[in-house]
This record gives C-alpha cells, sequence and structure tokens, in this order.
C-alpha cells in the first residue's frame, strides 16, 4: 500500500513537474539576466547608466514576478526526489532485515577452529 502511494505522489508530481518546465527555464533566465544587470549596476558610474540599468531591470523584475508558479514545479521536483529517496529507503530495509548466511558461517568456523 505504501508503495502505490508513493507512485501516486511519483506521477502526479512528474506531470506537474512536466508541466511547468517552462516557466521554470523562463524564471531560471529571468533570473539570471537579473544578477547581471545587478552586477553592471554595481560597476556602472554614470548616473544615467544606472538609471537606465534600474528601468530595465524593472521590467525583467516584471519577467521575474510573472514565471512565479515556477516554484510549485521546483516544489514538485522535491516531493519527487522524495518520493525516489523513500522508494529506496524501502528496497534497503528489506535487505537489511534478511539474516545474512555467512554470519551463522562465521560463528560455526570460530567454534570448529577451537575444537
Amino acid at each position: 500500500m505504501k508503495k502505490f502511494a508513493l507512485l501516486l505522489a511519483g506521477g502526479l508530481a512528474a506531470i506537474i513537474l512536466l508541466n511547468t518546465i517552462g516557466p521554470m527555464v523562463g524564471l531560471l533566465v529571468s533570473l539570471a539576466i537579473l544578477y547581471f544587470i545587478f552586477k553592471q549596476f554595481l560597476k556602472a558610474e554614470s548616473t544615467g547608466w544606472k538609471i537606465g540599468l534600474i528601468i530595465i531591470g524593472l521590467m525583467v523584475l516584471s519577467s521575474t514576478i510573472h514565471h512565479l508558479p515556477a516554484l510549485i514545479g521546483v516544489g514538485a521536483a522535491y516531493v519527487l526526489w522524495l518520493v525516489y529517496k523513500n522508494w529506496n529507503q524501502n528496497k534497503n530495509t528489506a535487505a537489511k532485515n534478511e539474516p545474512d548466511p555467512f554470519v551463522s558461517f562465521e560463528k560455526q568456523w570460530n567454534e570448529l577452529k577451537k575444537h
């Protein structure tokens, strides 16, 4: 039952992630452009160039705000990662519950060496 819930959550997160790839790319590009505008603003010495960069930065900031639904896609990617992590964790705990056949062999071998 837990595997089914993980599969359902992972499928839903994958669908949401695929639907928000475009806005995520747009958000990434907008943030990169905004970062470079900020760096240029700090380097600029003339007041006119700083005002121009502020105007351009505000336009890019409005584009960045437009792509904020991409944060839902980031959340879906995080949920998908959690599902993947829990799916593998269940496999690891199942493997750990099985007794190791070599543990008893080592005990018996040590007993045989004593006698």
